[in-house]
C-alpha cells in the first residue's frame, strides 16, 4: 500500500517562495504519476499540478502556471512543488497524491488512489 506525506507548509508573506515536499513508501515510486491538489476552506479540492513517472512530463493549473514548478527525485522517492510569488489566494492546505500504472497526465482527484494527509499553506498579504 502507497503512502505519502507532505511537508513544508507554513507561513509566508505574499510574494514570497515555500518548497513543499512529498515522501512516498510502500510502492514503486517511480511508476507513479504524481499530483498536487489544494483546498481553500469552503471550497472544493482544485487541482494545482501533475507530473509523469519519469518527470518528463508536467501540468499545471492555469492559476499557478509560470510561478509553481513540480518535481520529483525517484532516487528519493520524493516529489517537488516548488512555489513562488505567492499570492494570498494560494492559501490552502496542500495535498500530495499518487496514481499507479498510468504513463498519463492526471488533473482529476478521482484518478488518483493515494492521497497524503495535507500540509498548510498561508500567504498573508
Amino acid at each position: 500500500q502507497v503512502q505519502v506525506v507532505e511537508s513544508g507548509g507554513g507561513l509566508v508573506q505574499a510574494g514570497g517562495s515555500l518548497r513543499l515536499s512529498c515522501a512516498a513508501s510502500g510502492g514503486t515510486f517511480s511508476s507513479y504519476t504524481m499530483g498536487w491538489f489544494r483546498q481553500a476552506p469552503g471550497k472544493e479540492r482544485e487541482f494545482v499540478a501533475t507530473i509523469t513517472w519519469s518527470g518528463g512530463s508536467t501540468y499545471y493549473a492555469d492559476s499557478v502556471k509560470g510561478r509553481f514548478t513540480i518535481s520529483r527525485d525517484n532516487a528519493k522517492n520524493t516529489v517537488f512543488l516548488q512555489m513562488n510569488s505567492l499570492k494570498p489566494e494560494d492559501t490552502a492546505v496542500y495535498y500530495c497524491a499518487a496514481a499507479g500504472r498510468t504513463t498519463w497526465l492526471l488533473t482529476r482527484t478521482s484518478q488518483y488512489g493515494h492521497w497524503g494527509q495535507g500540509t498548510q499553506v498561508t500567504v498573508s498579504s
